[in-house]
């Protein structure tokens, strides 16, 4: 830890500012919930594995959507760079109607960048989150810049930043 950071309430900011200088995408986990089609922004979403496909998301235990998620399957969409209005939507800030569509698993939005659409796999203690593990049952993806999040604030990962995947 750095200097400065003597009592819990800087070290819960000053590591919350520490995260907040990586650069992540910008994903909507939908899913069905008990009173129909529900959905979250969520920019913890990582790959695990590619034998078989799986990939997480961390979701906060104070969260709504914690209770409604667990054993259901779900929709990972990630947002294009044209999509901010649709992650606050589903932030809480409600702004506009969604399109929807159906995947095998669940209902999926309209235009998303790609999508990832999960059967459960493992849900894991992750302190004040829950990690769900979802086995990839269908996905694809569109041409397009990517909806970032960076030190509080929106940003564009430009395409050509994108598909240099072979790189890693």
């Amino acid at each position: 830890m750095g200097a400065g950071t003597t009592h819990p309430a800087g070290l819960d900011r000053r590591f919350r500012a520490s995260l907040a200088r990586f650069a992540t995408g910008v994903t909507v986990v939908t899913f069905d919930g008990p009173d129909g089609r529900r959905g979250f922004t969520a920019n913890s979403f990582v790959s695990v594995s590619l034998d078989p496909p799986l990939v997480l998301v961390s979701v906060a235990r104070k969260a709504r959507s914690h209770d409604e998620l667990a054993d259901r399957p779900f929709v990972v969409n990630v947002l294009g760079a044209e999509q901010e209005a649709v992650a606050m939507h589903f932030a809480g800030r409600p702004q506009l109607d969604p399109g929807w569509s159906d995947s095998p698993v669940g209902p999926r939005l309209d235009g998303a960048l790609a999508h990832f659409a999960c059967e459960p796999w493992a849900a894991y203690d992750g302190g004040d989150h829950t990690l769900f593990v979802g086995r990839v049952v269908d996905f694809d993806y569109r041409q397009g810049d990517l909806l970032g999040f960076c030190g509080g604030s929106f940003v564009t990962i430009p395409e050509p930043m994108l598909g240099i995947e072979h790189l890693m």
